[in-house]
């Protein structure tokens, strides 16, 4: 089925995210808003925008009922591994092209990876925003082979944990932050091969009352603080979905390996990374705003700098940099070198970036080689003939197509998402 719709334009931003989330809260204060594993303390705390700081007690570090393992191999010489994930070592970048190779993109698990097979899987579209189907139940269902006869497209895309860089509010900035402690691992680009969501949505018969799309993983449930929270879902405003979203089959030429979501997977671009919900059994499309866990407990900004409530959900990425070298490296003196890195954004291109070989008491602008794109990095490198021995920071500091550059400090918050400031790379000339 097929229907036409021209949905009401919505910013897909901050700005238009901060907008929406406050009608949302509004609309489930009236009845009118689904919340399903939140709870009523949560929903109305985070409507109390002037209730005290203390009014709750600041999120706890998220944790899975048990230690889950990873299908694929973990050499030490590529990753890191970090309870149920496994963070990408910089320095195994290092000549691999633009796109991360599958084997050494980076793994971010709330439970276990699921293996499934693609024979027996179902995409499963259902709820109040449909307009109606043949099944009992008003559900629409698409077979992995279903999808792959639809038109598909193919998209260069950066996934990012929101969280990557959370180590750096300790070790820089002296912050205590809850949750894993990524350095700046977390994040790779692929070429994703699948369907437009909006696609699939007017398919299943898309209704012009819609407002809320959630995807919802088929991996194992998830237990915090003791709490079962159900399997991850997180819900998108429609606008978003319409718009550049993708039901992934293919990373890098290849069908998705079981870590990255085998066998379909959801791909936001540019947003956070648990937008991009991994092993997509069904999807929610409700006329009624939607609440979950992960946009309402976890992946908004809490802390002494944010609102009593929290901030809006989490959207957009920041601007992050990073050397593709090992911490601690160690260079000749008087050798020259040539330096690499890569940079990204969630707002835009990369259109400058500047390094600093002596500790940001001065900089340079680095060569960039590639083309400013938005949603995938930008590599780039800088020459660099080390002159006296000692201790020294390596920095790189970007800037995107939308004025935003890497600030000195990162605004702290008490889960430790967004970390955004210029990394100070430690190294040893000799």
């Amino acid at each position: 089925m097929t229907a036409s719709v021209t949905p009401s334009p919505r910013p897909a931003g901050r700005t238009g995210e901060t907008a929406y989330d406050r009608h949302r809260l509004r609309q489930w204060l009236a009845g009118d808003a689904r919340a399903d594993g939140v709870s009523r303390r949560r929903l109305l705390s985070l409507l109390a925008a002037t209730a005290a700081a203390t009014a709750l007690p600041a999120p706890g570090p998220a944790r899975a009922a048990a230690a889950a393992p990873i299908v694929k191999p973990l050499p030490p010489e590529w990753f890191i591994q970090r309870g149920t994930n496994a963070e990408t070592r910089w320095e195994a970048l290092r000549g691999t092209g633009h796109h991360t190779p599958n084997e050494l993109f980076f793994v971010r698990n709330h439970t276990a990876t699921p293996v499934l097979e693609a024979r027996d899987w179902r995409l499963r579209l259902w709820g109040s925003g449909l307009r109606g189907a043949p099944g009992e139940d008003g559900a629409v269902e698409f077979g992995y082979d279903d999808l792959r006869a639809l038109p598909a497209v193919t998209r260069t895309a950066f996934v990012e944990c929101a969280g990557n860089g959370r180590s750096h509010y300790a070790t820089q900035q002296g912050e205590t932050v809850t949750g894993t402690a990524w350095t700046l691992g977390a994040v790779g680009v692929a070429r994703w091969r699948g369907v437009p969501l909006g696609h699939v949505l007017r398919r299943a018969g898309l209704s012009s009352r819609a407002v809320d799309v959630q995807p919802r993983g088929l991996d194992a449930e998830y237990v915090s603080g003791g709490e079962n929270l159900g399997r991850v879902r997180r819900p998108l405003p429609l606008a978003k979905a319409l718009d550049d979203v993708l039901l992934a089959y293919e990373m890098n030429g290849e069908p998705l390996p079981y870590d990255h979501g085998y066998p379909v997977r959801v791909l936001v671009p540019s947003w956070v990374g648990i937008s991009s919900v991994k092993w997509v059994g069904d999807i929610e499309v409700s006329a009624q705003p939607l609440l979950s866990p992960w946009n309402t407990t976890f992946y908004r900004l809490f802390g002494p700098a944010h609102p009593a409530q929290g901030s809006a959900p989490l959207t957009r990425q920041t601007v992050k940099s990073a050397f593709e070298l090992a911490g601690g490296a160690t260079f000749a003196v008087g050798e020259g070198q040539v330096l690499h890195g890569r940079s990204w954004s969630g707002a835009g291109a990369v259109a400058r970036v500047d390094v600093s070989t002596d500790g940001g008491a001065s900089w340079r602008r680095a060569r960039l080689h590639d083309r400013p794109r938005a949603g995938t990095w930008t590599r780039w490198s800088v020459a660099w003939t080390p002159e006296r021995p000692g201790a020294t920071q390596l920095l790189a500091r970007a800037t995107d197509t939308h004025g935003r550059r890497q600030p000195d400090v990162a605004v702290p918050n008490t889960q430790g998402y967004l970390f955004d400031a210029v990394v100070r790379h430690p190294v040893t000339v000799v």
